[in-house]
């Protein structure tokens, strides 16, 4: 039974080679995701462990911002002279440095990554444990100086004795070039540049007394564990941290403040939690490229094992004469499919290897310098790869593999197909429609649902509900669906359209098999093609209702990030440049009337603020709400903790500066469109300014003075920011155009998870072509005998392909619209509540699938034409 089981495994090798494409790409994105996020771990790893003090202490900072807001957690310097006298320390130094600085060139080019990594301002000291090295130049000696890491002076073409300018957020400063440094073993992707330890603190901090934190050598024989109970207890606290929080100000070592204490181990490791956020994005991106691939491979693998075994009755039934019983011929079949899964797995753990590759190389581009000479290929892979390339082809036969074991003896001999073409689809009817019943009443649920995180979990079930629904009741909608599609057919293409309908209509399973792996992809493509759609619209409609302002003079990459005082004063001093309106945040612990502490993002706004930005109150005014010791919230969220006009909120500011706010207004813009985040939260500039002083402005609305030309002051703006690359300036067609942009890319991933569906099903629409040609040998013999040329016989082969393609476009594009209102639902309840439908991208995919139709049936309409006549009509 084994030998037979081998040789009808190798005389299929064209057919199964389709089917092996679909394992073979599942599992490279399985094993390339893993192999790259262990790749980039352990040489994070390895840079943290190597570069770590054995204890670092830092000021507790507890705020959770979600925005930047220009405060940078410090505590006193002289911390580190009081830890120096520590038994067990043998050296200590202070760190003084910011991530949020912008560096550039004479020409105001930036100098530092534009892809999102950070460009770093620190103080210069060497150790054995510095993640670089001074390689050329001098360490700087004072203000003015400055290093600058290799990679970054390689990329921008700086060298030593060029000047830069630092725009940090107490302000901008000059500095010359006078060294060049280079990483000792991963350049993570940032940018360093190095000043001397006063020019730091002074420059970077806007206090010479301060730091952002203090790094502690352990003496020979003290472990980390160790120095770190002494220092704690030395600093006043037995944990290592005690309930308060460090002001920033430096008028004590340590009394009444509260530091963070680590060892090297767990800054390690805190560094790559911080780390494993933006490894999850790309693994669970690429994992889903693989669900994507295994779910549309399943189709393609059952179709593919269902027609080889309608094909084999006459095999099948000669085993079971020969003694063979159910359990042989079932176990034959699985077999088969565990074999072509083992070589499906092989070949797409080497294309996963490869993947991996791609991606260090990719992420070389970004910055991050990764080699491929260090891959880490961990135990966890292979297996995962091999339990996923397996299982999918085994659970994906072992219907066919029943279905091929119920055939009996005699009905084989006599050439029976089992395939089951007449069985009856009344208990598939039944299953489905209780399926879809209860998919709807998912769906149903998630637009009624009053909250987001409801509604999204009963979205999420109905989506699975109404997609194995729609794939158990595939079939029984190929007979209506396909007459209708295919009814020009008989009228354009006489009686070769005739027959390429039938033939679409002859086995409404396999139709329905083939359909459902391009319906995957394109249900997946139309849903949030709708709700993308419907995003940008509510944010059009949101900006054109909320912004009055002609300009926004905000951060390029992050719309939050606060920039230094002279920029406001610049643009205020800007010719034509009417009313001017600051913004800028701070983060808040609200506690709230119905016992809750939150945690949230507030703006704070000048007082002008009603003459560029449209609000509108439930309760309250504008000038109510930015009435010293105010603040304003939204409505329902305020509805939602206890809270009126006129209550009165113990508040707790970042820095744990305490205070008590009254709620002056409420308004009534839905939470997306208020001007603060979490709460729609905003208050006065003063009182904002009161409890959070060293805030930076992040955003500035500006008006044109009367007398100037819009489009003359913009031109004035930009010439003003010239030097500060980190800004632009935006007017409403602008802020709609960014966030077209940024949903775009959520667009992207979708248009590349429908490219691997549609490289899929094409295989699936190739290999039920190919084998429906097998099949039907004897057919097109026959019909070719009869005066069927061999150009009529390539198109009636196309237009079958092309009316199972769009078949499945239909059915893929009807669920998909269903998905996208259900969609537009959950996001109407975070206020984005216009709905849209791209129907663009609808007549796009229907051409798309005409094309991929034909595309799919060039190959084996080809091979049918070249068929012998006679040996074709004498096949058995």
């Amino acid at each position: 039974m084994l030998k037979s089981t081998l040789r009808s495994f190798l005389a299929h090798k064209g057919r199964l080679f389709l089917s092996a494409l679909a394992v073979i790409l599942s599992v490279a994105f399985v094993a390339g995701s893993l192999i790259f996020s262990d790749t980039v771990n352990r040489t994070f790893d390895r840079l943290f462990a190597s570069t770590s003090a054995d204890v670092a202490i830092s000021p507790k900072d507890d705020s959770d911002a979600r925005v930047p807001t220009g405060h940078t957690p410090t505590l006193p310097a002289a911390v580190a002279k009081e830890v120096a006298e520590v038994d067990g320390v043998a050296a200590t130094h202070v760190d003084a440095s910011v991530e949020n600085v912008t560096v550039v060139d004479r020409d105001n080019d930036p100098v530092g990554p534009t892809t999102g990594a950070p460009t770093v301002a620190v103080n210069w000291y060497e150790t054995e444990r510095s993640p670089v090295r001074l390689t050329s130049g001098h360490a700087p000696r004072g203000a003015g100086e400055a290093l600058l890491d290799a990679d970054t002076a390689d990329k921008k073409d700086v060298e030593i004795g060029d000047p830069l300018t630092v725009i940090a957020p107490p302000g901008s400063f000059e500095v010359k070039v006078v060294g060049i440094v280079t990483f000792r073993t991963t350049n993570p992707g940032a940018a360093l540049l190095f000043l001397d330890t006063p020019t730091a603190q002074s420059k970077l901090l806007g206090d010479k007394d301060a730091a952002t934190g203090i790094a502690v050598d352990a003496a020979p024989g003290v472990s980390d564990a160790e120095l770190k109970r002494r220092v704690a207890a030395a600093l006043g606290s037995s944990s290592g941290s005690t309930s308060d929080s460090s002001s920033g100000s430096s008028s004590g070592p340590s009394s009444g403040s509260s530091y963070e204490l680590k060892t090297a181990a767990e800054q390690a490791e805190s560094a790559a939690d911080e780390l494993g956020g933006f490894l999850d994005v790309i693994k669970y991106v690429m994992l889903g490229f693989a669900g994507v691939a295994v779910l549309v491979g399943v189709f393609l693998i059952v179709n593919t094992f269902s027609m080889l075994i309608a094909q084999r009755t006459r095999e099948l039934g000669l085993l079971r004469a020969l003694g063979a019983d159910r359990r042989q011929v079932r176990r034959s079949v699985l077999i088969e499919a565990v074999l072509l899964g083992v070589v499906g797995s092989t070949l797409g753990l080497g294309a996963g290897v490869g993947l991996a590759a791609g991606l260090i190389e990719l992420m070389g581009l970004f910055g991050m310098n990764l080699k491929s000479t260090e891959m880490a290929i961990g135990w966890q892979t292979p297996l995962a790869s091999y339990v996923v390339g397996v299982g999918v082809t085994f659970v994906a036969a072992y219907l066919p593999a029943r279905r091929a074991a119920r055939v009996s003896p005699m009905a084989a001999l006599a050439d029976a197909e089992i395939a089951g073409v007449g069985r009856p689809l009344k208990l598939r009817a039944l299953v489905g429609a209780l399926i879809a019943a209860a998919g709807t009443a998912a769906l149903v649920g998630c637009a009624a649902a009053g909250d987001t995180s409801t509604s999204a979990s009963l979205l999420g079930l109905g989506v699975a509900l109404t997609l194995v629904a729609m794939v158990v009741a595939g079939p029984l909608l190929v007979r209506p669906v396909i007459r209708v599609l295919g009814g020009v057919f008989p009228a354009v293409f006489g009686s070769v359209g005739r027959m390429s309908q039938r033939n679409a209509l002859r086995n409404p399973r396999r139709t329905g098999a083939t359909a459902a792996a391009l319906m995957v992809g394109l249900a997946l493509v139309g849903g949030l093609s709708v709700a993308s759609a419907s995003m940008t619209k509510s944010f059009d409609e949101q900006i054109d209702r909320t912004l009055g302002a002609d300009f926004v003079v905000n951060g390029a990459a992050n719309p939050f990030a606060p920039f230094p005082a002279e920029v406001t004063e610049k643009v205020r001093e800007t010719e034509g440049a009417g009313l001017t309106v600051r913004n800028r945040f701070a983060t808040l612990k609200l506690r709230m009337p119905d016992g809750k502490t939150v945690k949230s993002t507030a703006a704070g706004y000048d007082k002008r603020v009603d003459e560029v930005l449209n609000l509108s109150y439930a309760r309250g005014s504008t000038a109510q709400a930015l009435a010293p010791g105010h603040v304003a919230m939204d409505q329902d969220f305020a509805r939602d903790h206890g809270v009126r006009v006129g209550s009165v909120l113990p508040v707790e500011v970042a820095d744990k500066r305490e205070a008590d706010l009254t709620v002056g207004a409420l308004t009534d813009m839905d939470l997306a469109e208020g001007p603060g985040l979490e709460g729609g939260l905003f208050m006065g500039l003063g009182t904002l300014a009161k409890y959070a002083p060293d805030g930076r402005d992040a955003t500035l609305f500006v008006n044109t003075a009367d007398g100037t030309d819009a489009g003359t002051l913009r031109d004035r703006l930009e010439s003003v920011l010239d030097p500060y690359p980190q800004l632009k300036v935006l007017d409403q067609a602008d802020y709609k155009k960014l966030i077209r942009e940024q949903i775009a890319v959520l667009l992207y991933l979708v248009y590349a998870l429908l490219g691997l569906a549609i490289v899929i099903a094409v295989l699936g629409v190739v290999n039920t072509l190919a084998l429906s040609v097998v099949e039907r040998t004897r057919e097109i013999g026959l019909l070719r005998a009869i005066g069927l040329a061999r150009r009529q016989l390539r198109r009636m082969i196309r237009l079958e392909s092309v009316v199972i393609a769009v078949f499945g476009a239909v059915l893929g594009l009807a669920l998909g619209l269903v998905w996208g209102v259900s969609m537009q639902q959950v996001l109407a309840l975070q206020g984005l509540k216009a709905f849209a439908v791209p129907w663009s991208t609808i007549v796009a995919v229907v051409i798309g699938s005409v094309v991929v139709g034909i595309v799919a049936a060039l190959l084996p309409a080809l091979r049918a034409s070249r068929m012998n006549v006679l040996e074709a009509i004498a096949h058995e």
